[in-house]
């Protein structure tokens, strides 16, 4: 043995060759922690000072490669200064650097995800050869930064100024075939040949038929365009990402500009100035927010599998309502690998649904993420039925039909008499209370909410709702199905709205309360937009639909009568009432028309200023500033009142609920983080300016005690 850590094992394996071995003792993963990067020095010193050796072969003892840095130890290293990062970066860089300087050829074997600072490894050897199944990138600009263990430098050096680009700004994961095609790999065989193949790169390169020093070569030199090729492609680069990126998000854009300052470089002159560029991010709000999100959602997914350890197995699941959302629910169980049976009570309502399946399989199909043969696999594992003949053997049903309560109970209670005693009922309803629709079961233990968002394709969230009398076996059964259907579960306590419909209404009402107060519906739209939501108030009302929006309203009403009751007439109440029903009619706050892709797309329709008189109380204008506070206070005290009703146990839970339920701008981190970075002081003293405005507007006694304390809800 050449070295023995509890990270990283080296050992020669034939001829002269060594090899180094990942496999982080006590992990089902391997990641660059602190531990790692020292053994990785270390087992690098002992292949220099090993005698005889004439190849070094990288492997991994787990089913992944590396799948990057240990994101836990980013928020310590962020905190310091720009030069405590620059210096971090650069004792890293030597380690990488060494790795790429040994005196014989190298080649690393990729089995796995190789990602972020496990990517950059491979990088850091002459040559990689992959696997048939493996995912090799750099996706560190989802966390609001860029590579910073020499990725910029050496894989532009590799595969160019454009691929390297296009791989890094945006962050994407690439198989074997599209590796290989630029470049970034130099074979691709199947997993169980990967040594062998890693062992004959070494010795083809020993007997020169593989020049490993000109490959070398070529990742320490200058990038190889001359002054005005790099100057043409770095200034198209910067203009395509910073429009693709938006202002909100810095990190991809500062990424081409330091490839650009770099490339005229040498490797270690250019590693400096990657290190300097990667500090530079690393300090931003957006960066530590993107942090602060990837490790909610690690908390939510550590959560979630201890659900899973108390779950009974769904083998079989069934959906009632066959409408768009059934449609989805079914596409998405059978997509991931859970048959499931869709009942309806007509066969129009069939028909919709399983038209709903096959247009998602088929978009799938035709953007080469699907083969038809395995579209009909899909297809085959949802079965259509008007009657309850196969029930007996559903582990879990989803109840999808109409918003009513009534017709709910209805159809819940005859659904329990069809099933095995054993069978976990679910709701996906959006606000009506589980323990109001658990009342007329007979068993209430096995009921609880399954909320989906719509579109259920898309949306990565799921609330799984527990009622009083819900079990700890229906949760985890729910959670352990919901994860199996590739979503992010979040158990939640029942009250009207759950988690994210409850906050959602008093931003509405915020929306309402500035229509009332003369704002202009477009302005409101246009300053919630710039402020980072996908789209504003008015068009979010359009696509959820006005007569859901209503509905939903009255049902927060009646639960928070003291801030979610209007007096007076609405805008959604005006909507209504003359059938403008948003994108599902084809108008709402604005009219919707077909594109050239047939797609809708919205139109301003100045009817609807006349149409909002009688909702119009005042006449002003607005500043960008004056709708954020209106709009954003309502919502973020929401969440801190669901926080302390014990609606969801942690702040994690409701920030990542926000962004992944309402699209609330990751960049921001979510409403709770939103708070703290504002300071809880200067919120609340924000919040008393609008007192005025109603009982939407008052903190509550803990979260000034909190202000008074200098508390956060994070750190």
């Amino acid at each position: 043995m050449i070295y023995e850590g509890k990270a990283i094992t080296v050992k020669e394996i034939e001829g002269g060759i060594a090899q180094l071995n990942f496999d982080l003792q006590g992990e089902s993963v391997n990641k660059f922690d602190r531990l790692t990067l020292e053994e990785l020095r270390a087992a690098t010193n002992a292949i220099k000072a090993a005698n005889g050796l004439k190849g070094l072969v990288v492997t991994s003892g787990k089913d992944s490669f590396i799948v990057g840095a240990d994101i836990n130890e980013f928020t310590e290293l962020f905190a310091g200064s720009e030069q405590d990062l620059i210096d971090n970066n650069l004792q890293a860089n030597e380690i990488f650097s060494a790795v790429e300087d040994l005196p014989f050829p190298t080649v690393t074997a990729i089995n796995g995800i190789a990602l972020g600072g496990g990517f950059e490894m491979c990088l850091s050897t002459d040559f990689r050869v992959m696997g048939t199944q493996a995912r090799v990138g750099l996706p560190e600009v989802k966390l609001g930064i860029f590579p910073g263990f020499g990725g910029t430098v050496r894989l532009s050096r590799l595969i160019g100024a454009d691929n390297a680009v296009e791989w890094i700004a945006a962050g994407s994961e690439h198989r074997a075939e599209a590796a290989l095609k630029v470049g970034a790999v130099d074979a691709v065989v199947e997993h169980d040949k990967l040594l062998d193949a890693a062992v004959a790169m070494i010795k083809e390169s020993n007997e020169g038929k593989l020049d490993y020093l000109a490959r070398r070569d070529e990742k320490k030199g200058k990038l190889k365009l001359n002054a005005m090729e790099s100057m043409m492609s770095f200034e198209i680069a910067k203009g395509m990402v910073a429009a693709k990126a938006g202002r909100n998000y810095p990190a991809p854009l500062e990424a081409v500009k330091t490839m650009q300052k770099h490339a005229g470089l040498p490797r270690d002159k250019a590693i400096e100035v990657e290190a300097k560029g990667f500090a530079k991010v690393a300090k931003t709000n957006v960066a530590a927010c993107l942090v602060g999100l990837f490790l909610n959602d690690q908390e939510l997914k550590k959560k979630a599998r201890e659900w899973e350890q108390e779950a009974s197995e769904v083998k079989l699941a069934a959906v009632l309502g066959a409408g768009i959302m059934g449609g989805g629910v079914a596409y998405q169980s059978a997509l991931k690998g859970t048959p499931i049976l869709m009942k309806d009570i007509s066969q129009d309502g069939l028909t919709l649904g399983l038209n709903e399946a096959k247009n998602l399989l088929v978009k799938r199909v035709e953007r080469g993420r699907m083969k038809p043969e395995q579209m009909a696999d899909v297809l085959n594992s949802i079965t259509a039925t008007l009657h309850y003949g196969d029930f007996k053997n559903v582990d879990l049903v989803v109840e999808a039909v109409v918003e009513n309560a009534k017709v709910k109970d209805a159809v819940l209670r005859e659904t329990e008499d069809m099933v095995r005693d054993d069978t976990i009922l679910t709701s996906n309803t959006s606000t009506i209370s589980i323990d109001e629709l658990a009342r007329n079961l007979k068993r209430p233990e096995n009921f609880c909410g399954m909320h989906f968002f719509n579109p259920v394709h898309k949306m990565p969230l799921v609330e799984v709702i527990r009622g009083a009398k819900t079990s700890d076996r229906a949760i985890a059964t729910t959670v352990a199905y919901a994860k199996a259907m590739g979503k992010t579960p979040i158990v939640v306590n029942d009250c009207p709205g759950f988690l994210v419909n409850r906050i959602l209404f008093p931003y509405f009402g915020g929306f309402i309360g500035l229509v009332r107060d003369g704002a202009d519906f477009q302005k409101v739209d246009k300053a919630m937009e710039k402020f980072g939501f996908p789209m504003g108030p008015a068009y979010l009302l359009d696509v959820v639909g006005m007569d859901t929006g209503k509905h939903a309203g009255e049902v927060m009403a009646a639960g928070f009568p003291d801030r979610m009751k209007h007096e007076s007439v609405t805008a959604i109440d005006i909507m209504f009432e003359h059938e403008r029903f948003g994108q599902k009619s084809d108008k709402g706050f604005y009219k919707y028309e077909l594109d050239r892709k047939g797609k809708q797309k919205k139109v301003v329709d100045d009817e609807v200023y006349r149409l909002l008189e009688p909702a119009v109380q005042g006449s002003r204008e607005f500043s960008d500033d004056e709708i954020v506070a209106r709009m954003m206070l309502p919502l973020c005290l929401e969440a801190v009142r669901c926080l302390e009703d014990g609606i969801v146990d942690t702040p994690a839970e409701v920030d990542l609920g926000l962004v992944y339920g309402i699209g609330f701008p990751p960049f921001r981190g979510g409403a709770l983080r939103y708070i703290d970075d504002m300071g809880l002081d200067k919120f609340v003293a924000l919040a008393d300016e609008y007192a005025e405005l109603g009982a939407l507007y008052h903190p509550t006694d803990k979260l000034r005690e909190m202000a008074e304390n200098g508390q956060k809800f994070f750190g």
